[in-house]
């Protein structure tokens, strides 16, 4: 038994010498930093180990708080997408999104009841006057839409502007049915309306048939309604319509790009302030728009990014 005493006393001596040995080793080589050290400011500096994070990376993982975003219906698919992905990047952050009309979220920017005003249409002088700065994030093309069954493939900007006035009645003189044109747009106060009238200069001279509250219910009347003719955000296109070609040019991203498509407008997010005075989630909502990463992202939902 004292044999056995002895025998692992001396082995503990021995792991405590060779303990000593190698630390003392150790002391000779560079100091390793820990993985995760601190900059003054208490963020996280780059580390090269695994799971390692960037002092922005940190940083960002501590944004908490919502963003309310109000406006344009033309706006819902590209804020819907923005707020999803936004909001799956950072989990404590919530994006609150309402899809009310342009004139509206103005409104609401301006008056401080949401964070972003989202508007189909650039901001008119007596709205920047309030102090709302005009963010455009990204250029939208209008398209011109009829029910499925016309034969009218393409029509001039001046024949465009006659159906609206309502000079022309009928898609015989087009050449297509004897059959009266059903004039269906938005309501007053929609971006896409106040783009589409400006674009053609007639502001307060166009002769609904229907005037309609969102996009989608401009899309479901004229798949519905035969004779019909109205117009929508270039994103939410799909076959239960007929997209009409303009000067014989279709509205297409690229075509929209170069210029040759001439319904085209910018989709704002406005802010009441610049950019650089709004709260850090506002900021790195922009930020994330600005990235490449959100680039793709509006390419995504149809439109054109703005930078």
């Amino acid at each position: 038994m004292k044999k056995n005493i002895g025998k692992a006393l001396a082995l503990a001596g021995l792991a405590v010498l060779t303990m000593g040995t190698l630390a003392g080793c150790g002391s000779n080589n560079a100091e390793t930093p820990a993985p995760n050290t601190t900059t003054a400011a208490g963020a996280s500096t780059e580390t090269t180990s695994a799971g390692s994070t960037t002092a922005k990376e940190e940083a960002s993982a501590d944004l908490k708080g919502s963003v309310s975003m109000v406006g344009s219906t033309s706006m819902e698919k590209f804020a819907t997408a923005l707020s999803e992905i936004f909001m799956e990047k950072y989990p404590n952050v919530t994006v609150q999104a309402e899809f009310v009309g342009s004139g509206a979220g103005i409104e609401a920017v301006s008056n401080g009841s949401a964070d972003i005003g989202n508007s189909s249409r650039n901001l008119k002088e007596e709205e920047k006057a309030k102090g709302v700065s005009e963010n455009i994030v990204a250029i939208d093309g209008i398209a011109v839409v009829s029910d499925p069954s016309n034969t009218v493939e393409n029509l001039t900007k001046d024949q465009l502007i006659s159906i609206y006035n309502g000079t022309i009645t009928n898609w015989k003189d087009f050449g297509g049915a004897d059959q009266p044109i059903v004039v269906i747009g938005r309501e007053s106060g929609s971006g896409t309306r106040s783009a589409f009238e400006e674009l053609l200069k007639l502001e307060d001279a166009c002769k609904y048939s229907n005037e309609l509250d969102s996009t989608g219910a401009v899309m479901a009347k004229v798949a519905s309604t035969p004779g019909s003719i109205g117009y929508v955000s270039l994103d939410v296109l799909d076959d239960t319509v007929k997209t009409m070609k303009l000067e014989n040019t279709e509205p297409t991203p690229e075509n929209i790009k170069a210029g040759s498509y001439f319904l085209s407008r910018p989709f704002v997010m406005a802010t009441k302030g610049e950019i650089s005075e709004q709260n850090e989630l506002v900021k790195a909502l922009f930020d994330y728009i600005h990235s490449a990463e959100g680039t793709e992202l509006v390419k995504s939902v149809g439109l054109i990014p703005a930078n």
